[in-house]
């Protein structure tokens, strides 16, 4: 029937779960005070180009928590990147 979820994939849940939350504030403060000056944007730009690649490797070896993780924090991140230069 229902197939118990391994401790490596919760693990995984685990782990995305909290990047994920503790991104996420940032995303809002940037996005309600648009105030991004003093954040980076090579910072910025490279990390989304390591999230694309950990989504490659997530694809590439199925795992969902890596796949979800990297998807979310990308749109974050480029939402940061967005702002930073829309508001410069």
């Amino acid at each position: 029937m229902f197939k118990m979820v391994d401790y490596v994939t919760t693990l995984g849940f685990a782990a995305s779960v909290l990047t994920i939350s503790a991104f996420l504030p940032q995303v809002i403060k940037a996005w309600k005070t648009k105030l991004t000056k003093d954040v980076s944007s090579l910072m910025f730009f490279m990390l989304i180009m390591g999230n694309i690649l950990w989504l490659v490797y997530g694809v590439l070896i199925n795992s969902l928590p890596i796949v979800i993780t990297n998807i979310l924090i990308s749109i974050f991140a480029s939402t940061i990147l967005i702002l930073k230069i829309k508001y410069k």
